[in-house]
């Protein structure tokens, strides 16, 4: 049972008698530890309808480079294979995919939707909300802790944050035990793009080429799953003492994976937790209360992605200072780089350019 705070209706549109139940699939990339996908499958087995799964690919996310859909894409034909298991056909387009998902709904009994937090997720689901004729419903599968329910406004550190999240901690961290549905949906026809080929299918797609992928990271729960099982394994016992060395290397490597929705935090949470660690607290802080402070933050300030979401005493040192005489000043394109004069920031950059990755401590050689 899914807990009734992650559900969240997003209109009042009546039940309507349609053909399906779409679960339209964005954040929450994967079928294990889906709140999403698991509430489709319950109210279609109520139904009696099948479950389709929706992935509208747009070439128009902002910031979005190569690397990032190669990765991404890696991770959605693992998903496709495991939803054919399931008997649950995905339905993949090149659109964006607020358009896509209202032109499916004219056929659909409701549609869900996993919870995004940026500016263009909620935009998205705000148009939909609007323009379907049957119920959209938004269940929240990437956090912990739903973050209205840690907290009603914008927390402003670890430390106030904390103790909300940790009252509700035992409500929401909860295994999630996967079914397929009664009624298949395999052989539905409906137009979908083929992701076998994932060099043909970016070839489509017009995106920023500059930033290639890399050899080291691969997309999808499985290569999750192993480098998580290698960190619980052989690092999370000097977690805490070496995390913020960066000339070692003992990080989880799970942020890519958290990042597009290929792994549940709920599923790192319940097996880190498992483990008689010393590294355990300090993980548990990272995973949990330090990234869904991030979350906090974007959900409830509306300039999250702008100099006017900093505090107002950032912004008045900021400019007290912006007279200041640099001795050094750098177009993006050099600090991107690592042409710089500093020898820390430069092997910083290039660590994030040539692997995919940058220690987490990198900026504080800086």
């Amino acid at each position: 049972m899914i807990n009734s705070a992650r559900i969240k209706p997003l209109n009042n549109k009546p039940a309507y008698n349609g053909d399906f139940v779409i679960y339209w699939m964005q954040a929450s990339q994967r079928c294990e530890y889906n709140h999403a996908l698991h509430y489709s499958i319950e109210e279609a087995d109520k139904l009696n309808k099948p479950v389709i799964v929706y992935f509208g690919l747009t070439d128009g996310y902002p910031e979005a480079n190569l690397r990032h859909y190669y990765f991404m894409i890696e991770g959605l034909k693992e998903v496709q294979e495991s939803l054919k298991q399931m008997g649950i056909q995905l339905i993949l387009r090149l659109e964006s995919p607020e358009l896509g998902v209202i032109q499916l709904a004219n056929r659909a009994c409701l549609v869900v939707v996993d919870k995004g937090y940026l500016r263009i997720q909620r935009q998205w689901r705000n148009n939909v909300a609007a323009r379907i004729d049957c119920p959209l419903i938004e269940v929240e599968s990437d956090v912990v802790v739903p973050v209205s329910e840690a907290s009603s406004k914008e927390e402003y550190s670890a430390a106030t944050i904390r103790p909300k999240i940790k009252r509700k901690i035992n409500d929401f961290l909860v295994a999630l035990d996967p079914y397929a549905p009664k009624t298949h949906s395999l052989a539905l026809d409906f137009e979908t793009t083929n992701i076998g080929d994932i060099n043909r299918l970016l070839q489509k797609l017009n995106i920023d080429r500059n930033v290639l992928p890399v050899n080291e990271y691969h997309g999808g729960i499985i290569e999750a799953k192993k480098y998580l099982k290698l960190f619980l394994n052989k690092h999370l016992d000097i977690y805490s003492d070496l995390r913020s060395d960066p000339s070692v290397d003992y990080l989880s490597k799970m942020s890519p994976y958290l990042h597009f929705g290929q792994i549940s935090p709920i599923y790192i949470a319940l097996e880190t937790l498992s483990r008689h660690s010393p590294g355990v607290e300090t993980f548990f802080e990272e995973l949990v209360v330090r990234r869904e402070l991030s979350m906090n933050f974007v959900n409830y300030n509306s300039s999250y992605d702008s100099l006017k979401g900093i505090p107002e005493w950032a912004r008045m040192t900021l400019k007290e200072h912006n007279a200041d005489v640099r001795e050094y000043i750098y177009d993006t394109e050099t600090l991107e780089h690592g042409n710089t004069h500093d020898k820390y920031w430069n092997a910083a950059q290039k660590e994030l350019l040539i692997t995919g990755r940058m220690h987490g401590s990198c900026w504080l050689l800086h």
